[in-house]
């Protein structure tokens, strides 16, 4: 009977030591699953922007695409809409961790930033667009900071527009800068750059 009460101690044990990892692994994975940081997106290039942000690299056929579309509005301000695929806004607030297709855009003119948007609209100002020609750049960024981009090319498009002091020349400006807009490194749909 020694024997058995032995071997009972020794199978019991052994069950403890199998248990007893195992019910710490089980743990210690669903605080894996419900705190881990999301994967990287895509891959960090050395490339940069005017500002020191890196590039990121994403696929072209999965990348995010963004159109820019700018019109007169009253009292010599331009409405400003942008048009995103494969995209989502960031509202304030969201951890600075890059996630596929998501973040935010930043609004250029003549290559100098003036607005961070986390809405597909924005009104610039008169004073943003003096009299003459300008180019108007919505840039796609990561929530990271990172520069969304595509074949080493930041996601972005541009409007080219003339500001003349006078709302009907600038509304005739304005079509002709909707037909003028290029999409600089922003791919189409079946990933081909325009």
């Amino acid at each position: 009977m020694s024997w058995t009460r032995g071997s009972l101690a020794a199978l019991a044990v052994c069950v403890l030591l199998l248990a007893g990892p195992a019910g710490c692994g089980a743990g210690d994975a669903h605080e894996q699953r419900t705190s881990a940081s999301p994967s990287p997106v895509g891959k960090l290039l050395d490339r940069t922007d005017e500002a020191g942000r890196r590039y990121r690299q994403v696929d072209g056929a999965h990348a995010p695409t963004v159109r820019v579309e700018v019109k007169p509005a009253d009292g010599g301000a331009w409405d400003v809409t942008l048009t995103v695929h494969r995209f989502r806004f960031s509202p304030p607030g969201t951890k600075p961790e890059a996630a596929e297709g998501r973040g935010t855009a930043l609004l250029f003119v003549d290559d100098m930033p003036v607005a961070e948007l986390r809405t597909p609209v924005h009104r610039l100002t008169a004073d943003h667009l003096p009299q003459g020609t300008h180019e108007v750049t919505a840039r796609l960024y990561a929530d990271d900071g990172t520069v969304w981009a595509v074949h080493g090319d930041p996601v972005e498009s541009t409007a080219a527009i003339t500001a003349s002091g006078t709302e009907s020349t600038a509304a005739l400006s304005s079509r002709g800068a909707a037909a003028r807009t290029q999409d600089r490194g922003s791919p189409v749909p079946g990933g081909e750059a325009s």
